[in-house]
């Protein structure tokens, strides 16, 4: 099989379902955004796998890299000619996750400057890149029907980067850095 198509030559993809589009739809810079996505969370697994104190936290992230898959997967099928689904019971595990790492963090008062260990500021680089997903998919639902339950989703997974971050500091005894200028901003 050959890797290329030269479909694409001329600016052009297909959809799932064969449906062809610019590959400057709204839709292929979603799942483009999401592809972008998976490849930081790969760069963050590969970067945990060398901290024995992390592999505890890699398998969570997997699964993740799959449910982006199937969030991907869903944007590019407009039709859902594929039958796929989303079910809320991926942002409940996530949620369950986000709360017993945060359940063992410090509380903060100030914004958390990204860094410490290279895992950890590799998680922040994972959060902000799902913030420009999140931002990609609602003007994508602003103009088109999208899965509800990923939108959440992504919303829930910047969430979880922060915490991760943080909790891979405190594992590896890095201290964190606050942002202090503008005086305590979280009142515990």
């Amino acid at each position: 099989m050959k890797i290329y198509t030269k479909r694409g030559d001329q600016g052009n993809t297909n959809l799932i379902g064969g449906r062809t589009v610019k590959k400057n739809d709204l839709r292929v810079h979603a799942y483009g955004e999401v592809d972008e996505l998976n490849s930081e969370v790969g760069l963050l697994v590969a970067l945990m796998k060398e901290e024995k104190e992390l592999e505890s936290l890699v398998s969570p992230l997997q699964t993740i890299q799959h449910h982006l898959f199937d969030i991907g997967s869903l944007l590019a099928d407009r039709n859902n000619k594929l039958e796929l689904s989303f079910p809320d019971s991926y942002i409940q595990d996530l949620e369950t996750v986000i709360d017993i790492l945060n359940d063992k963090l410090p509380p903060i008062d100030y914004f958390v400057l990204p860094g410490g260990a290279k895992a950890a500021a590799q998680a922040h680089v994972s959060r902000t890149v799902t913030r420009r997903v999140e931002r990609q998919l609602v003007e994508l639902s602003t103009k088109e029907e999208i899965n509800k339950s990923a939108l959440v989703y992504i919303n829930r997974l910047s969430d979880y980067f922060f915490v991760l971050a943080r909790f891979i500091n405190l594992t590896l005894n890095h201290d964190e850095v606050y942002y202090t200028n503008t005086g305590k901003v979280f009142h515990n």
